[in-house]
């Protein structure tokens, strides 16, 4: 059975028992049920190694027990993660982001992307657990500004063509909506010379 869904994690004792490296593949790998013995045999690594980090994404609940088996005298545990993605809620990671207002701020921008993780995260949580859909959109473009005034000529020719298509579109018994509209330089491709 294949996971759907994501689980946003908020308690950093979470977000640190799943960082590693080998973690993350065996969170990745149990998005099928599996055992100990398949992925240490999948990873090439000793099954007591495999063991040792699978206790540890239990305890935190990460993972959890689907099924046993008895194989040849022992019981086999069969194993999948909660989840079939997981999001760090960015606050866990660098704490309370200062307020910062000022629209042309990579701050700013990385304090209201961080929010945007953390409620869609939360809210898609609760839709999985409701079996509803949760509806969202995105928009995402590439423009090319010939001088760094052409940024802020953009921005108020964007703002104003949004305020008009909100005055379209709002209404006052409506559900709401939020939209942002950030930019950021695109990163640079290796042949580019490196990223940005």
């Amino acid at each position: 059975m294949n996971l759907v869904g994501m689980k946003l994690l908020e308690e950093p004792e979470k977000v640190r028992a799943a960082l590693s490296p080998l973690r993350r593949e065996l969170l990745r790998l149990l998005r099928e049920p599996s055992s100990a013995t398949q992925l240490a045999a999948a990873l090439e690594l000793p099954r007591q190694r495999v063991n040792y980090h699978l206790r540890e994404l239990e305890k935190a609940g990460l993972v959890e027990l689907v099924e046993e088996r008895q194989r040849r005298g022992f019981v086999e545990r069969i194993l999948r993660a909660t989840s079939g993605a997981f999001v760090v809620d960015p606050d866990v990671m660098h704490g309370e982001f200062t307020r910062i207002h000022d629209q042309y701020a990579a701050e700013h921008l990385v304090e209201v992307a961080a929010g945007t993780v953390r409620d869609v995260a939360r809210m898609q949580n609760k839709a999985d657990a409701a079996g509803k859909r949760l509806l969202t959109f995105t928009l995402e473009a590439e423009v090319r500004f010939a001088e760094p005034g052409d940024v802020h000529r953009f921005t108020d020719a964007l703002t104003e063509a949004v305020r008009r298509t909100i005055e379209e579109f709002d209404s006052p018994s409506g559900r709401a909506y939020r939209l942002i509209a950030g930019g950021h330089p695109a990163p640079r491709s290796t042949s580019e010379g490196g990223t940005a």
